[in-house]
């Protein structure tokens, strides 16, 4: 046996052990019990079975054996095992969950069968002693297994199922309780691109899991156990979310779920103990928050009397304006942080182990300015590494060891509820917001426990970015729902709104948090307190709730954008660049940014006190290479814009200071702040440019050579951010200079400026980065950039630089990258509506044919923008025909044309984004057309088709947005004289179309744009005959009067705008009404007078309190008609005529109309000289 027991010895390395363990194992399987007794082998396997235990403990090595030779090994090991060998079977099972866990081995299917049937047989036939190895090497065999055991699953998580058997809370043994729910757990696990566990079978482990984080803990039951039991339990149920297919559709369900989630979230959570009901209910307020009386904690081991000490001492390690040691990742209990922000409003500490808060405070003002923190040499619990494998008595002993689990199972129960969180609705989830969002409390009572219950009281930093990024992942997206919280003005209510509850919720976020940064030491939990804040301003609603919020968010960051810390700079950056894009422009926001940059750096700590005393020199505003001290523009506010210069500095500056970087991966060789860092600085700028660009004008010249400077550095990242802002600030300016904004004219960034902008730009690496095919979102940022040119500034440009501009998104509308190509479209699209282009024939033609090569692309995106483009082009076409006449029609190819309308017809036809700007410019087209196209053969057949697809769109099930459009292009055809309205077969279709629109379309932006365009013919003829002419009639008369009914609360905003155009297209009918249309529109009156009638009236007096200009033109045309009548013979005439028998019913007609101009000249809504 010593022999043996040295021939692993001589083996260099596990792999060669290992098989030579294989071939020991294969000798002994080929001994018969002639040769070897059966005690004798039994002994030989102990001893084998001890020594591969025993030479696999440790760290595995970087070379291990193979996952085939474990998983042959073990398959031959219990094939030497029988199960009346109860101790033999036990060391085997210990051998499987050793080896498989150790060396990370998945187990192949064909070996799994074989050990799996072993397992299941020994759990059937073996003592009850030996179930909870048995289980261990269960769940390490089913470990990411899941779907290959599933003609195993009847036998462990059927009815009797050993599984289920064993997780009974009637169990008795814990410890087997506890291992039956890992393998549960394990057996739950999701495998990319497998099936998922049957329904039922998911039941059940939900079921299970359920019931043991329900199950309280007996007194007979050790610490640890239950702890590891909740963990299991916690990660079965986030394995079962995680796994896709487990939704949670019933409340009860739901909140059976979050009930236990949120009594896991505090297990063992010093200073606190709640009392958690069987389900939790949406609820408007806080639900349930029983808390128990927290039970006096037994003395600790001596190693932790100091412990009282180090609490007070640890309140040296922070003084208001300065950060805690990096090294110390640990803070006292909420009952000492909340003395870390002074200038914060106090959180209710009922159960702060610190008894006199004073105390505490005065302990924090005793560390002079500037000095180090004295270093706490009590040794605390709260200390402990996050590996926590191994405990001895000078690290904690028991204590320590039970503590760290509990946090565990806090940890666990967070990630549970972020799993949870992404399997809700968001809907759904917001009914429990009160339940994990902390709430002002009432005067009196204690404040609700929450997530920022955890993430201020919590010892361990791990648990508190959990409850961080649970907190995170609620508040991401809830802008719809914030957006509803509004501060209360009035305080003499009955009742306290939701609305109000929500806003109180929103301030107590921002006090919980601005409390948590302050105290914070933990660089990891410090990211996500800033990425949570970041989350939270993204979301509420600034405009509706009193000033102030923002404020002290700005104030208490700025010390942290010098954090040594790159991750906690580059999240600083990320809540300034929420802040500055928040709603903007707030005007609160816009103060800030015209704070001195000294303003508020007193107000926070930092991690590094010391490099305070050099923030600014470390980012002091120098000028640019090449910039003159004074800005030639005088432009230059008093105080300088001090974020701007702050990014500024960060982008193009080398660092002075000796910072050392926490994250290892960035080189310490560089002279440049980490690339994250820059990143974060230039979409900061990109972000302040389109909220603030009142603030960044100044400083046009010097952002663009920023830009420049990054779109020549060879970091692709840096290069793209740089031209994504030079299109933010191109953007800007095109935004400044439309003819309805708002920013006075001299307060605009002067056109030469611009100018002298885009020429540094053009000369600069803008073309390279055009051409720059090894890059291509670069080329499509690039292209972005280059369409947000000032169409004034691009005509004062030099023609050589014009000429460049064309050429290159000509060039790259051909490029193979669709984003490329479709940038370049939309970039073309844009540059066919400057003025100085648009009435060159030659350009329109060469853009017309790219935009048309573009419209033919397989890609959808591509296609969508050269379809958008087309509409541009087309409306072009439309200008130029009104400012040019003739001249240019004639110049412009008829062949061309031809092929755009083919074309526009055909994409009519594509997906509903092609199709919304297809029928746009199909209207366009058609509108277009000269007489000489309509009589022409080969147009006679594209309009007729192009006409088909208008009337099929406007008729179809497309978005209202196709529609909409499909109802315009309509109109615009019907203002071209040239085409035979009234008269084509395509006219009866084109008006039954948008008759039955105007009368039934959900959509009442549709319905006016339909009646708008039944409005628009100018002549009788136009309306073909009098039967159809009626029935236009008639959907309008209907139309009116169903302009109140809609089952879309949402679209009862357009029925006055829907009244007001119906209105206006029937008087405009009856002002081209002949004679023969007034019986039959005598009719109508007739049975709808009165409320035809009404609604009239009601438009005539809107219009008048509107002062629309041109809104009664027809109704003052009717009058004059009906004066001209019976002042002039002709008039009393044809008066006569309208009373005779044959026109009887025209009486009414003639009645109707008198009525209801008469009654508006009454009330002077119309001024017609005369009687």
């Amino acid at each position: 046996m010593a022999a043996a027991a040295a021939v692993p010895a001589r083996e260099v390395g596990p792999g060669g052990s290992f098989r030579r363990y294989l071939a020991r194992l294969g000798a002994l399987r080929t001994q018969t019990g002639v040769e070897r007794s059966s005690g004798g082998r039994r002994t030989e396997l102990h001893l084998l079975f001890d020594q591969l235990i025993s030479e696999n403990c440790g760290p595995a090595p970087a070379a291990g054996p193979s996952a085939q030779d474990v998983c042959v090994l073990l398959a031959q090991a219990c094939q030497l095992v029988h199960f009346d060998q109860e101790h033999l079977v036990s060391k085997v099972c210990q051998l499987i969950h050793h080896l498989l866990n150790r060396f990370q081995v998945v187990v192949d299917e064909q070996n799994l069968n074989f050990l799996l049937s072993y397992c299941i047989s020994a759990l059937k036939q073996c003592s009850s002693w030996t179930h909870v190895e048995i289980l261990q090497a269960l769940a390490a065999l089913v470990y990411n297994n899941g779907p290959k055991c599933q003609k195993y699953l009847q036998d462990l998580l059927g009815k009797t199922g050993l599984l289920v058997q064993f997780s009974d809370p009637a169990q008795s043994d814990v410890e087997l309780r506890r291992a039956a729910v890992h393998s549960m757990a394990n057996l739950c696990l999701s495998v990319p691109g497998q099936p998922c566990l049957d329904e039922p079978y998911r039941s059940v482990c939900f079921q299970t899991f359920l019931s043991v984080l329900q199950s309280s803990k007996t007194s007979n039951v050790d610490d640890i156990v239950f702890c590891m039991l909740l963990q299991n339990a916690l990660k079965g149920i986030q394995s079962l979310l995680n796994g896709g297919k487990m939704k949670i559709l019933q409340t009860d369900q739901l909140g059976s779920l979050l009930a236990v989630l949120k009594k896991c979230m505090f297990h063992g959570l010093p200073g606190l103990s709640i009392e958690m009901p069987a389900a939790l209910y949406p609820a408007p307020l806080p639900q349930y928050d029983k808390r128990s009386p927290v039970k006096q904690e037994q003395p600790e081991p001596a190693a932790f009397k100091p412990t009282g000490n180090r609490r007070k001492k640890s309140k040296g390690k922070q003084k208001k304006g300065e950060f805690a040691e990096e090294g110390k990742e640990d803070l006292c209990d909420t009952g000492n942080e909340s003395n870390h922000g002074t200038d914060v409003l106090k959180l209710n500490l009922e159960n702060s182990p610190c008894a006199d808060p004073r105390a505490c405070a005065s302990d924090v003002a005793c560390v002079p300015a500037g000095k180090d923190p004295l270093p706490s040499h009590g040794t605390s619990w709260k200390r402990i590494s996050s590996s926590e494998s191994e405990y001895s008595d000078a690290e904690g002993g028991i204590q320590s060891k039970m503590r760290s689990y509990q946090a565990k199972v806090r940890q666990g129960a967070l990630a549970c509820f972020l799993s949870a969180i992404k399997s809700i609705e968001k809907r759904v989830l917001y009914g429990y917001w009160s339940a994990f969002v902390p709430d002002a409390p009432g005067i009196g009572s204690p404040q609700s426990v929450s997530l920022m219950t955890i993430a201020l009281k919590d010892p361990s930093p791990k648990t508190r970015a959990c409850s961080l990024q649970v907190l995170s992942a609620i508040l991401e997206g809830s802008k719809q729902f914030l957006s509803i919280a509004e501060d209360a003005n009035d305080h003499k209510r009955a009742f306290t709104p939701f609305s109000v509850t929500i806003a109180s919720s929103i301030r107590e976020l921002h006090r919980c948090l601005l409390l948590a940064l302050v105290a914070e030491s933990s660089s990891q939990t410090l990211t996500q307190i800033i990425k949570c804040l970041a989350n939270l301003v993204s979301n509420a609603p600034y405009s509706r709730l009193n000033p102030g919020l923002l404020t002290r968010v700005w104030n208490q960051i700025k010390p942290y954008i010098c954090h040594k810390d790159v991750n906690v700079r580059v999240s600083s950056l990320t809540l300034l660049g929420a802040i500055v894009s928040a709603q903007a422009p707030l005007p609160e926001v816009q103060l800030l940014l015209q704070q001195p940059s000294s303003s508020g750096l007193s107000n926070s700590g930092s991690a590094t006190p010391h490099r305070f005393n050099f923030s600014e020199q470390w980012r002091k505003a120098l000028p640019l290479e090449g910039e003159s001290p004074e800005n030639p523009s005088g432009c230059l506010p008093p105080e300088p814009c001090w974020l701007i210069r702050l990014c500024i500095s960060i982008i193009v500056l080398p660092r002075e200071d000796s910072c050392s970087d926490s994250d290892a991966n960035f080189p310490s060789g560089n002279v440049y702040e980490p690339s994250p860092v820059r990143l974060e600085s230039l979409q900061v700028l990109a972000l302040l440019v389109k909220g603030y660009f009142s603030m960044a004008q100044s400083y046009l010249l010097e952002l663009g050579e920023v830009a420049c400077k990054c779109m020549e550095e060879t970091d692709p990242s840096i290069q793209l951010h740089g031209a994504k802002l030079l299109e933010e600030l191109g953007t800007g300016v095109v935004q400044q200079h439309k003819p309805d904004s708002a920013v006075a004219p001299e307060k605009r960034v002067p056109i030469s400026m611009v100018v002298t902008f885009w020429t540094m730009m053009l000369n600069g690496p803008l073309p390279g980065a055009l051409q720059n095919s090894q890059h291509a979102t670069l080329q499509t940022s690039a292209c972005d950039a280059l369409s947000s040119i000032l169409p004034e500034a691009f005509s004062s440009l030099q023609n050589d630089q014009q000429i460049l501009c064309i050429t290159l998104l000509l060039g790259l509308n051909h490029s193979e990258t669709p984003l490329v190509k479709a940038a370049a479209v939309r970039a073309l699209g844009v540059y066919i509506l400057f003025s100085c282009l648009r009435q060159d024939v030659m350009f329109v033609a060469d853009t017309a044919n790219a935009i048309l090569n573009s419209l033919h692309d397989k890609s959808p995106s591509v296609r969508a923008k050269a379809a958008w483009s087309l509409g541009n082009l087309t409306d072009t076409l439309i200008v130029n025909m009104e400012t040019m006449g003739q001249s240019f029609q004639e110049e412009f190819s008829d062949l061309l044309l031809l092929k755009m309308l083919r074309s526009a017809t055909e994409a009519s036809k594509d997906k509903d984004k092609v199709k919304s700007n297809a029928v746009r410019a199909l209207g366009n087209l058609l509108h277009f057309l000269q007489p000489c196209h309509v009589a022409h053969p080969r147009f006679r057949e594209a309009i007729e088709e192009s006409l088909q697809a208008l009337v099929s769109t406007v008729q179809s099930e497309a978005t209202m947005k196709v529609r909409w459009n499909a109802c315009y292009a309509l109109g615009n055809v019907f203002k071209n004289s040239a085409l035979p309205l009234g008269e084509a077969a395509w006219t009866t279709q084109a008006y039954s179309a948008l008759s039955s629109v105007v009368k039934s379309c959900k959509n009442f932006k549709v319905r006016i744009k339909s009646a708008m365009a039944l409005s628009i013919p100018s002549r009788r003829e136009c309306y073909g005959a009098t039967e159809q002419f009626c029935q236009i009639w008639s959907a309008l008369v209907e139309a009116l009067q169903k302009s109140e009914d809609t089952e879309d609360f949402l679209e009862f905003k357009y029925s006055a705008s829907l009244r007001t155009q119906i209105c206006q297209a029937l008087l405009h009918l009856l002002s081209l009404a002949t004679t023969k249309d007034l019986p039959l529109i005598g009719e109508t009156i007739r049975a709808n007078g009165d409320a035809i009638k009404f609604y009239v009236v009601q438009y005539m007096k809107s219009g008048v309190e509107d002062n629309e200009v041109g809104t009664h033109t027809d109704l003052c045309g009717m009058w004059d008609m009906w004066d001209m009548m019976f002042c002039t013979s002709r008039g009393r005439v044809h008066i006569a005529e309208l009373l005779s028998p044959s026109f009887g019913l025209a009486l009414l007609a003639v009645w109707f109309v008198l009525t209801v101009l008469i009654s508006c000249r009454r009330t002077g809504l119309c001024d017609v000289a005369g009687d």
